[in-house]
């Protein structure tokens, strides 16, 4: 009896074994599935990752996205009606416009023409019939003639008086004011040089090399020291827009690279910043550069001390301080929101949720194409009964997809992006002169980029600050409108009588400069 127990026993403990031991491998295949899904997220996460950094080292560069893929999407990756935005899209009307006609334009009216007339030799003047040919008209072709610049020197005169009957009394005709004082640079020839190197971003160790041709020797050194010169005489200038700006309701901000070599304390491959800060509208801006070592925060706060109003920017923490500041109203740039998405149609093997929200961000700036040169209450109000239902929809989106996409992917970030900056992005409805991103202010950054690409560094602390005052002045006159090359020929013969901040202050290129 107890030996039949005993295998009843025996038995017992191992059927106990083996559940136990099934258990065990039950957990262990767990385990295991849980770290296969960890390594299958963290290979695709690198293989976005991977994709990306090779988009961005030899991919197109441009946000836009080809159309078919806004309209042809996997019905596996979409979760929303597309018929929807589709709808939003109808309401939208290209304005009409006239084309161009094809072919070369003419020359401007106002160029000096010379006319060189051709004739027939006698013999070609005679008619088969033996009549002689008479005149009837002219036929003009136009040709185009470039003349080198011409290189002058102005020889300034003064008359020397002297008493001829006590000979102690000796009276010379003072010079006139100039920018730098004792120079052979007028203002025709600063304003040339400051045009070459700060909008035709022709570096100034060539231009050197063009004046050797012209056989003048003017060494690089005189140049850098006639930039830092003409910086310090119209920075006064320059500060007065920064008090503009400062006083307005509606400004902008933005950022970019540079390298500067000798820096106290700084290794020449450092990363140094600079930043812009403008006004809002587009009609007569206020732009100004200004140059920092480091990206820290207190560049915009210094800056925006006092400022009361939009303040538009990308998501930069370095703002956070203003966006915290009472009277100020953070105001986001949805074209950072769309950048995030088109990045991701950028790496991904087919068409889903990135090109799904591009279709929303789409039917935004369809409506603002539309609104264009519309008063500012009309564009609140056709925003207000347009743009919010959109993006209402397209929030509704947002949340309904940030929890089925990992948030490290690419994709997760934009969503997390737009979703975290909510507010920030949607402000524009608030008032009609706001708009939708902050598109103009980095287009009056990018003269600045594309100057860096050729003169690669600068050589100094003075140096970066004099670029910024010449960049703030020229990038203001182009927006506003002005040729830079007539308007610093007359703010540098003008600026060297100016005394007082006021004077200085109606050298601002505005719209109506040479009015």
């Amino acid at each position: 009896m107890s030996k039949g127990c005993d295998i009843i026993l025996a038995m017992k403990n191992a059927v106990l074994t083996q559940s136990s031991d099934v258990a065990e491998l039950h957990e262990i295949i767990k385990k295991q599935e849980q770290e296969i899904q960890l390594l299958k997220f963290k290979s695709e996460h690198l293989e976005l990752q991977l994709r990306k950094a090779l988009q961005q080292r030899f991919g197109r560069k441009a946000d836009k996205v080809p159309a078919d893929q806004l309209s042809i999407f996997d019905e596996a990756e979409v979760t929303v009606p597309v018929e929807e935005l589709e709808i939003e899209n109808a309401e939208i009307t290209v304005p009409e416009h006239q084309r161009k006609k094809p072919g070369r334009k003419p020359l401007p009216k106002d160029l000096t023409r010379t006319v060189v007339e051709h004739d027939l030799a006698a013999e070609n003047k005679i008619c088969k019939c033996g009549a002689q040919l008479g005149h009837i008209s002219d036929v003009d072709s136009e040709q185009l003639e470039y003349i080198p610049a011409k290189v002058t020197v102005i020889v300034n005169r003064r008359k020397k008086y002297a008493c001829k009957q006590c000979e102690e009394t000796i009276k010379l005709a003072p010079l006139p004011k100039t920018a730098i004082p004792k120079s052979i640079a007028t203002p025709s020839l600063l304003a040339s040089m400051l045009v070459a190197k700060f909008c035709d971003h022709l570096p100034l160790y060539r231009q050197e090399q063009i004046w050797i041709r012209h056989g003048i020797d003017i060494p690089r050194q005189t140049l850098s020291n006639w930039v830092q010169k003409c910086a310090t005489l119209l920075s006064k200038i320059v500060g007065a827009m920064k008090t503009i700006i400062v006083a307005s309701n509606y400004a902008r901000a933005d950022d970019t690279t540079v390298q500067v070599l000798k820096e106290e304390n700084r290794h020449p491959s450092s990363k140094s910043y600079m930043w812009i800060f403008m006004t809002g509208l587009k009609t007569n801006n206020h732009i100004v550069f200004e140059y920092h070592p480091t990206r820290a925060s207190e560049a915009a706060t210094k800056f925006f001390a006092g400022f009361q109003g939009y303040l538009q920017s990308d998501a930069y923490s370095g703002y956070n301080a203003l966006r915290k500041t009472e009277g100020i109203t953070d105001v986001g740039c949805m074209a950072h929101c769309r950048r995030n998405f088109t990045d991701v149609t950028k790496i991904v093997t087919k068409t889903g949720k990135a090109h799904e929200a591009l279709k929303y961000i789409k039917a935004l700036y369809n409506i603002e194409d539309k609104i264009k040169g519309w008063t500012d209450d009309e564009r609140y109000q056709y925003r207000k009964e347009h743009s919010k239902i959109i993006l209402d929809k397209f929030k509704i989106w947002l949340d309904n997809s940030v929890n089925h996409v990992p948030p490290k992917n690419p994709l997760g970030q934009a969503i997390n992006y737009a979703i975290n900056h909510w507010a920030a992005l949607t402000r524009y409805l608030d008032h009609g002169m706001l708009d939708i991103d902050n598109n103009w202010c980095e287009n009056q950054i990018r003269p600045f980029a594309l100057g860096r690409k050729n003169w690669l560094f600068m050589g100094n602390v003075r140096g970066a600050w004099s670029a910024s005052i010449i960049y703030s002045l020229v990038i203001t006159a182009k927006a506003n409108g002005l040729d830079p090359w007539r308007y610093l020929m007359d703010v540098l013969s003008k600026a060297p009588h100016c005394v007082t901040d006021a004077d200085f202050a109606k050298l601002i290129p505005v719209s109506d400069y040479f009015a």
